[in-house]
């Protein structure tokens, strides 16, 4: 299964990005859907997941307040809506379901599905 994430680019600081990433219909509707973040030299981090429904969210302390996940279930698409965006925020971003899952995890190893990641660059 194939997720397609897309919405990467380059922003300056303060500045907003959306990234989205749609996924197989059965696959959507069954998974809470996570982003994660990778800087270059880090390891990868959980950022935001959204629940089956979209009525439970959870993010990143970092992010709180400034980045907000939400899911369109007609559409099989997962967004990210990233605002006041600041240089530590430059990574390559991954979508992914945990299938089945009613709560999500900030556990990238319990998620089945991936997206091939999309690039955010944010300048000072």
């Amino acid at each position: 299964v194939q997720l397609q994430a897309s919405g990467g680019g380059l922003v300056q600081a303060g500045g907003s990005l959306r990234l989205s990433c749609e996924a197989p219909g059965r696959t959507f509707r069954t998974s809470c859907m996570g982003w994660f973040r990778q800087a270059s030299g880090k390891e990868r981090e959980f950022v935001a997941a959204i629940s089956r429904n979209g009525g439970r969210t959870d993010y990143l302390d970092s992010v709180a307040g400034r980045f907000s996940a939400f899911r369109d279930n007609a559409e099989n698409t997962v967004y990210l809506q990233m605002n006041s965006l600041k240089p530590e925020d430059t990574a390559v971003y991954y979508c992914a379901a945990e299938v089945g899952s009613v709560y999500c995890t900030r556990d990238y190893e319990k998620y089945n599905y991936w997206g091939q990641g999309t690039l955010v660059t944010v300048s000072s």
